[in-house]
């Protein structure tokens, strides 16, 4: 087994941090834009950031930009970008109902929802992973419900909880088409399910949403930065620096992504969890870090990635 190198340790915790600033990012958004809006304008972002950097990668090393992608690449990129559509929008709606550090701790319940998939394709679970299970959903229920009544469970709660299993199956297709792929491949992999995804949330956007001149101007900084960063650079660190670090820390070093969102929450939007809440989040990411030392234990792990 390969040794986890500095370099990558590196660029994995930056990823996460990217990421967890991102959920900020999406919240403050969500105050000037509508979803289907906001979500829109920073996936074509993130789509034309990755298509600079592939065509210029592209460029350097073949002197041409001719045949860039298969037919192969662009059906899988298409699959990915319409699983991401329904995950992404599902999660910047929840915004609409919900704060910033929950919906990035209810959104990590993709983790367990890939093994529970995982078993109608023949994939085994260890007994162990269900403890986890129900420690994640002990977790969520102090997260999400107050005072024991479940009609009060948040719309952005549930709306949270739907997008993690869509990125469970977001997941599990890109540990199918990733298979045997270079780090190119994953990258221009990344441009078309962005550019698929951004397309039809831009229509949608027009049907439902029409946003104003002003609104964009006002969501700028928010949009440029979930665009650029989230989805352009955090996406090329992750590939980067799953390359040169061991599977199981490369799991626990992304799963940070909920912490660093909780924390930039509670910084940058003064939202302080309640002591019932911060109990829920902290029982859901031991689970998260004990469900990926049993994979790891156990055998590979296709929850590994997550763009």
């Amino acid at each position: 087994m390969r040794r986890s190198e500095p370099k990558g340790i590196i660029l994995l915790l930056m990823t996460a941090l990217i990421w967890g600033i991102s959920f900020v990012a999406q919240s403050v958004g969500s105050e000037s834009l509508e979803p289907f809006a906001y979500n829109g304008i920073r996936t074509l972002t993130g789509a034309v950031v990755l298509a600079v950097f592939t065509g210029a990668a592209e460029y350097v090393k073949r002197r041409t930009l001719r045949n860039m992608v298969s037919r192969r690449l662009l059906v899988r990129g298409s699959v990915l970008g319409l699983v991401f559509t329904v995950a992404s929008n599902l999660q910047q709606y929840a915004f609409m109902y919900s704060s910033a550090g929950k919906i990035a701790f209810i959104t990590a319940f993709y983790i367990f929802f890939v093994p529970v998939m995982g078993m109608f394709f023949g994939r085994r679970v260890h007994p162990a992973m269900w403890l986890c299970v129900a420690a994640a959903a002990a977790g969520l229920y102090l997260l999400s419900v107050r005072e024991g009544d479940f009609a009060g469970i948040n719309k952005g709660d549930i709306l949270a909880l739907a997008c993690a299993f869509f990125f469970s199956i977001h997941i599990l297709l890109i540990d199918r088409f990733s298979s045997g792929s270079d780090n190119m491949e994953g990258v221009k992999l990344s441009c078309i399910q962005f550019a698929v995804a951004g397309s039809i949330t831009s229509v949608l956007m027009l049907i439902f949403n029409r946003p104003t001149f002003t609104a964009i101007r006002d969501a700028s900084v928010p949009l440029l930065y979930s665009g650029i960063m989230s989805c352009g650079v955090a996406y090329t660190f992750q590939i980067v620096g799953q390359k040169y670090t061991k599977p199981v820390l490369a799991s626990l070093l992304m799963c940070l992504e909920s912490v660093f969102a909780v924390i930039a929450a509670a910084l940058l939007l003064k939202e302080i969890p309640s002591a019932r809440e911060g109990i829920g989040c902290a029982v859901m990411f031991a689970a998260i870090i004990a469900s990926q030392v049993i994979e790891f234990r156990t055998g590979p792990s296709p929850d590994a990635r997550k763009d």
